[in-house]
């Protein structure tokens, strides 16, 4: 039986959804964010030396990291996927075989950096601190954000949205890992960005995605995808 120690507004809402398609049984192990630094909890170190989530047992298999999780799921468990879930690992040397690489590896190589620093600094100002450093903070994070973090992210949404105005989903006409793992990563984008009205691919997307009874599913059971500041 496959057990998905899950933190709450977490990557692992990848791993939840994905099971939830291929009807995988597994069972949930519950983990709660530190109220105050919002980071994991220490006994997540005893499934795994990094102490993060996703990750999953499978027997006397433990795998961590949301990329290498659905991976290993599809792999172990996806040749049996029928209908739209056929090509969820498209065939190697094929447009949608290098399309799904490239996006299984830019949402965390490249957009997850910015939707994380932006959190961050969206947060800063929120947290205690003397009354008269919270203008400065304010400031600051403020000219970060303008200056560094929001051109790097506008530039990703404007990617994003020119793909997906060329194909149904990120690898081509049908849905593949590469969705699953650029899931999350679209939530936590049009969550901390103020242009969703300009984005009309993208969030058709997005409620594609939310449409899905197995989507639905895994939100029930995990809890919401991502965290606000």
């Amino acid at each position: 039986m496959i057990t998905v120690h899950h933190l709450e507004t977490s990557r692992s809402q990848r791993v939840l959804w994905l099971l939830e398609e291929l009807g995988v049984p597994y069972d949930i192990v519950f983990y709660k964010r530190d109220k105050k630094t919002r980071l994991a909890p220490a006994a997540l170190k005893a499934i795994h030396p990094l102490g993060k989530s996703p990750v999953i047992t499978d027997g006397d298999m433990t795998v961590a990291e949301s990329g290498a999780i659905l991976e290993y799921l599809v792999e172990r468990y996806g040749a049996k996927a029928k209908g739209d879930l056929a090509s969820l690992q498209p065939k190697t040397g094929t447009p949608e075989h290098y399309q799904s690489r490239f996006w299984m590896h830019y949402a965390e190589g490249s957009l997850m950096n910015w939707l994380v620093m932006k959190l961050v600094f969206m947060s800063i100002p929120t947290q205690p601190m003397p009354f008269f450093v919270r203008p400065i903070a304010r400031q600051l994070c403020a000219q970060v954000q303008a200056k560094l973090i929001d051109p790097n992210v506008n530039t990703s949404l404007a990617f994003m949205e020119d793909h997906l105005a060329k194909h149904s989903w990120f690898a081509g006409e049908q849905i593949t890992i590469a969705d699953f793992q650029m899931s999350f990563a679209v939530e936590a984008a049009l969550a901390r960005s103020a242009r969703g009205k300009d984005l009309p691919k993208l969030t058709a997307y997005q409620k594609k995605l939310q449409a899905r009874p197995a989507y639905q599913r895994a939100v029930e059971k995990g809890g919401p995808v991502v965290m606000s500041a």
